[in-house]
């Protein structure tokens, strides 16, 4: 309420400023600005050997020295032992990887074919975003792939993996078999299975004809479109659909829907849930993993991983103030900033975020006019906006497509020729000149569907900027369940607005390509741009990643050129961490990653060291 009573005051006062500068001149000069945060610089304490209690066994494990001369020297020599505390929102309701139905938990015991890779350095690639570019995955359960047409894919197995010792795997090896069970199993591809199963994310692999093992380590995917990227999105998708599941679990229980029948091949087991409340798995004392960064080093590290589900961001963060958990994400400036204050020495960590749009129905007048998007667009000062309301929390940029974040991909800001840049430049008697072009000298009145849940704050600067051009913006407010249902049915009139944003997107570019196709379902539009409906097909035919890239790259210069949305500052959020935690740089997908929970929990999991040390030195 506070940040409202502040904001409304504030609103005017910058809204006028906008406009006073704009009176001065048609254009103004972008200004970066920072932020200040906690260092992330992260140091440990030597230890070379460390005696470690699991649930089943005591293990001595030596570990290797630093100093090889690599990046991650920086980071200490590797602790074992300690237990990782981290919080969800959302109670766990998901242990089978192909019943997706919400939370899971399974992805910490359950592994995939394909990963990130732990020796990249963090400055090359940080994986922060959802989007994995080829060159940043290798295999996890795979040795190694390849793909020696635009339709085949084929993997060749790790042969020192197995399943958990305990019934009925019993520790038996995984081998190709495995991989073909769980196809067939998800797709109804063959084996007994007829159909797809119905909670499992079909549409990620549509398109595969068939999954065949042609020796015990090596499987052949076969897809019936033939396309590079296509492939090599499948393989390497964040789905909780591409963890694999024990087949002689599922003979004997028919789903794996009940916690006690967890099994894997993963680096921790499930040893206890209590529904809403918390999940706890413990180290695999034979699990066959061993550390990329230090090759004699066997993982896991830790000891146990704690997970609680705390619905609510004030408990969370107050749970992490009192070194009771060990990372979160997903956490506004305001709230870094308090935590600054309390808790300098918790570790920030800047994480792109979304990037807000407001979305005019294009196919109703006025908003079927170029010119009135674009004089839209020219009603916002960016920079001045990432620096006032965001306090420098947000790239003061444009988005198109494709965000920034996601680099050498897409059409970002700094690359756009001078006469793109001048369409999204702050200009109020240009933004005029437009409307007055197009037919509305006076401006025009208008109305804003906006979801109750985003930023209202926002939305009163969003009302003023356009106030400035002349146009009058009404307000109508909507709960989130009832603004998707109006939308959906195509019951805006004029504009919409809510939280998840219609540009700057982090994902799949074969995904983004279709996000303004003809036909396609969004909340800016009731149909597509035929003009844009050539993209798809053309990321689908492409032979190789640069073709990809410069069909992602026309389609954002025709999304920034046809004004389909107003673009805002691309808000950034924070990780946060205890200084303990090491490894941890906010991953993507590492701690949390989305709605079906952190998909990569067994890889990053298993990497992650807890400096005990360190901790106990700092009282906890």
């Amino acid at each position: 309420m506070k940040r409202g009573v502040i904001w409304i005051a504030l609103t005017c006062i910058l809204v006028t400023s906008m406009v006073l500068a704009s009176c001065s001149s048609a254009k103004t000069t972008t200004t970066s600005s920072s932020t200040t945060t906690a260092a992330t610089t992260q140091s440990t304490a030597i230890s070379t050997t460390t005696t470690t209690t699991t649930a089943s066994a005591t293990t001595t494990v030596t570990t290797t020295t630093a100093g090889t001369g690599h990046w991650w020297d920086s980071l200490g020599t590797p602790q074992y032992g300690g237990t990782l505390t981290f919080r969800i929102s959302t109670n766990i309701v998901e242990f089978d990887p192909l019943i997706v139905t919400g939370m899971g938990i399974n992805v910490a015991y359950m592994e995939r074919l394909i990963s990130d890779d732990w020796t990249i350095d963090p400055a090359i690639f940080d994986y922060k975003i959802g989007f994995r570019p080829a060159d940043y995955v290798k295999g996890y359960l795979a040795e190694s792939f390849e793909t020696p047409d635009t339709s085949t894919y084929i993997i060749h197995l790790r042969q020192n993996i197995y399943w958990q010792n305990i019934a009925p795997a019993n520790g038996r090896q995984f081998v190709a078999s495995d991989v073909v069970y769980h196809f067939n199993r998800y797709l109804g591809l063959g084996g007994g299975f007829t159909a797809p199963i119905p909670t499992a994310n079909i549409n990620l692999f549509k398109s595969l004809a068939s999954v065949t093992a042609t020796d015990k380590y090596t499987v052949v995917f076969k897809w019936k479109v033939a396309s590079l990227e296509s492939m090599l999105e499948n393989m390497g998708s964040m789905s909780p659909s591409t963890s694999f599941e024990n087949p002689e679990a599922v003979t004997q229980w028919g789903n794996l829907n009940d916690w006690h029948h967890a099994i894997g091949t993963g680096p921790f087991l499930l040893s206890d849930f209590v529904d809403s409340s918390s999940a706890t798995v413990v180290r695999n004392p034979n699990y066959w993993g061993y550390d990329e960064r230090y090759p004699q080093n066997k993982l896991p590290y830790i000891n146990s991983i704690k997970v609680l589900i705390i619905p609510s961001n004030a408990t969370a963060l107050a749970a992490m103030r009192t070194g009771k958990i060990d990372g979160i994400n997903g956490i506004s400036f305001q709230d870094s900033q308090s935590m600054l204050k309390t808790n300098p020495e918790i570790i920030q960590i800047k994480t792109p975020g979304s990037a807000p749009t407001i979305d005019p129905r294009v196919d109703t007048k006025p908003f079927t006019d170029v010119r009135v998007r674009q004089a839209m667009q020219m009603a916002f000062d960016l920079p001045t906006i990432a620096k006032s309301f965001y306090m420098g929390s947000a790239d003061p940029y444009p988005s198109s497509l494709t965000s920034r974040a996601m680099k050498g991909w897409g059409y970002p800001y700094e690359e756009w020729p001078q006469d793109l840049k001048d369409q999204y430049a702050y200009n109020v008697a240009g933004a005029k000149q437009l409307l007055a072009d197009a037919g509305y000298p006076s401006g025009f009145k208008t109305n804003i569907v906006f979801d109750n849940s985003g930023d209202l704050d926002l939305l009163q600067i969003e009302q003023a900027s356009f106030a400035a051009i002349g146009i009058t913006m009404d307000i109508r407010l909507m709960d989130p369940p009832a603004w998707v249902a109006f939308v959906n049915a195509n019951q805006q009139d004029q504009i919409s607005q809510r939280s998840s944003p219609s540009l700057g997107f982090a994902f799949e570019p074969l995904i983004q390509v279709q996000h303004f196709m003809t036909g396609f379902k969004n909340s800016s539009m009731a149909t597509g741009f035929a003009d844009f409906d050539k993209f798809y097909p053309a990321a689908l035919a492409a032979t190789s990643i640069p073709q990809v890239k410069q069909v992602l790259k026309d389609a954002n210069d025709v999304v920034a050129r046809e004004h389909f949305c107003v673009s805002l500052c691309q808000i950034y959020t924070y990780s946060l961490s205890q200084p303990w935690l090491i490894g941890y740089n906010g991953q993507n997908h590492s701690l949390y990653g989305g709605s079906n929970g952190p998909l990569l929990l067994c890889y990053y999991g298993a990497r992650f060291w807890i400096n005990q040390d360190l901790k106990k030195s700092l009282g906890h």
